[in-house]
């Protein structure tokens, strides 16, 4: 079992990877949406060594936006970066259904307030001679890292966890369930940071404790404690009778009568009742025995877009003890320094987990994860994906709240590409390299053009030069084509007119340094 992951990993999967030999529809049973009529572990890893500081650089790619007044990164949802128009967050809060970010603290937006080009991101995570060549053997720590941010005066690290909460709240989140992956020490100064800046950027925004119970091995005195000073936060996630809420990882790390205790000296010593969420790495052995003391329950989920009916069963059972249900929501889950991978399958993972989420009741929603580049799992705008992944999930996250698919008011093209083909064997010295895990899907060498369109239009995709026309029908539609070495673009036109145009920067090549199995991303809908 592989700490922190709730999965248990096999490096040596039998499905062994294989191309596409020509276009694939994506249709059910993971769809993209609605019909046309519609309209629209955790061990750190090696990612644990936290320098003394944060991140910086500003712009990742095009150009940025005018800053408005008291955004000076401005970091707001540019007019047109969606294909719909995306309700208010007090229209959002009026459901009952709550999404939140699993924020992971030593990934923060910067490590030490340097410009991108020379920072401890660049110089240490994602080269491989980084940190004394500790990650060498798997080729450098990270794939990708944070959108780059301007270096600030003052306490810039403040500044930017504020940022990043309203990252989350323009694209409909909750607030974050914040990994407690020590009670002391710089990752707990930071979580204690996050939850000031969650209450002075929006008193709504809520973070939600989550000890992380495959880092620590507290005694219930000094858990509760420490949960007590978190409660003492007015950003701490609390029911309407008051209740705090926690959500241990990997809660059956301790038995019941651990917990219990926990919740009682918390009741006892603090005046703090707590409405217990667990996440367990095994739902289906433990739910059982949890539920007289749990509010709701969730899991860490699977990474790959095969395998996720039981999300149905899971409700179902969560439901039928009275309890509610956190489903995890997924991107895609590549590690260097862990040796696996799972298949994402393009946006198939993103928009399976999240069609579970709808169809199957689940009344939270985790996306796992915020920020936990080790894991490649990041929904956060980063380098290599811009606000792509954070911006597709929008659609499926107003669904979710509002009960109603929102309508597609402008077209909007997302491309999303691996830069190397699955089967590469990088030249640089990598010894580690990532196999796929048991279970997930077969790997593949695609690329995906995700259109939302206001009316049918034609699309012409190119890859590696070659170019495929199509017709795409109004509302979201995906559709894939086999990866060439090369660039990728894709074009949308109605009448004779360009309606949106995408391209990924990054070009596919078959001789590459280091292993990097993550799809990246791109939207015709923002210029970054």
């Amino acid at each position: 079992m592989c700490a922190a992951t709730g999965i248990a990993w096999d490096p040596f999967g039998k499905d062994a990877p294989q191309r596409a030999t020509g276009p694939v529809r994506i249709g059910t049973p993971w769809s993209s949406g609605p019909g046309p009529d519609d309209g629209y572990g955790r061990t750190p890893g090696g990612g644990s060594s936290t320098p003394g500081g944060d991140d910086g650089k500003s712009g990742g790619g095009g150009a940025k936006p005018t800053p408005r007044p008291g955004d000076p990164d401005g970091d707001w949802r540019p007019s047109g970066a969606l294909p719909f128009d995306m309700p208010s967050p007090a229209t959002l809060r009026k459901s009952k259904r709550l999404v939140f970010a699993h924020y992971f603290t030593p990934y923060p937006l910067s490590l030490d307030n340097a410009r991108a080009e020379t920072d401890y991101y660049t110089r240490n995570y994602l080269k491989p001679q980084g940190e004394g060549g500790k990650h060498s053997r798997y080729g450098g720590l990270l794939r990708d890292r944070p959108l780059p941010v301007s270096p600030k005066p003052g306490d810039w690290e403040y500044a930017n966890l504020q940022r990043e909460v309203r990252t989350a709240r323009a694209a409909g989140l909750d607030g974050f369930t914040v990994d407690l992956l020590s009670l002391s020490g710089k990752n707990w100064e930071r979580t204690n940071m996050l939850m000031r800046a969650a209450r002075s950027v929006d008193p709504h925004f809520k973070i939600m404790p989550m000890p992380d119970m495959t880092s620590i091995n507290p005694e219930p005195t000094t858990l509760a404690d420490a949960l007590a000073k978190l409660a003492a936060q007015p950003a701490a996630h609390r029911l309407g009778d008051g209740r705090l809420v926690v959500s241990p990882f990997k809660a059956e790390a301790k038995p019941v009568g651990w917990w219990k205790q926990v919740m009682d000296l918390l009741k006892s010593r603090h005046g703090v009742r707590t409405a217990l969420v667990p996440l367990f790495l095994d739902y289906g052995a433990h739910s059982g025995e949890f539920s007289s003391i749990s509010y709701g329950f969730s899991e860490w989920g699977s990474r790959s877009y095969v395998g996720q009916e039981s999300a149905t069963r899971d409700v179902r059972r969560a439901h039928g003890l009275g309890k509610i249900w956190m489903q995890p929501v997924s991107v895609q889950d590549a590690r260097p320094n862990q040796g696996v991978y799972d298949e994402a399958g393009n946006t198939a993972t993103l928009r399976a987990t999240w069609n579970h989420a709808i169809d199957d009741g689940a009344d939270w929603v985790q996306l796992t994860t915020w920020n936990d580049y080790s894991e490649g799992s990041q929904f956060a705008p980063s380098l290599h994906n811009g606000h792509a992944y954070l911006d597709i999930s929008a659609y499926y996250l107003t669904r979710f709240k509002t009960g109603s698919w929102p309508g597609i008011v402008r077209d909007t093209v997302y491309l999303t590409s691996r830069v190397q083909f699955a089967r590469t064997a990088p030249t640089g010295g990598q010894k580690l390299l990532m196999a796929p895990r048991r279970g997930t899907a077969t790997p593949r060498d695609t690329v995906e053009v995700l259109s939302f369109l206001t009316a049918p239009g034609s699309v012409r995709a190119t890859v590696g030069g070659s170019g495929s026309t199509y017709k795409a029908p109004a509302g979201p539609h995906a559709e894939l084509f086999p990866l060439r070495p090369g660039t990728s673009s894709a074009v949308a036109r109605r009448s004779g007119k360009t309606v949106a145009s995408v391209g990924l920067d990054y070009p596919v090549t078959q001789v590459v340094q280091v292993q990097d199995l993550q799809y990246y991303a791109a939207t015709s809908g923002r210029d970054e």
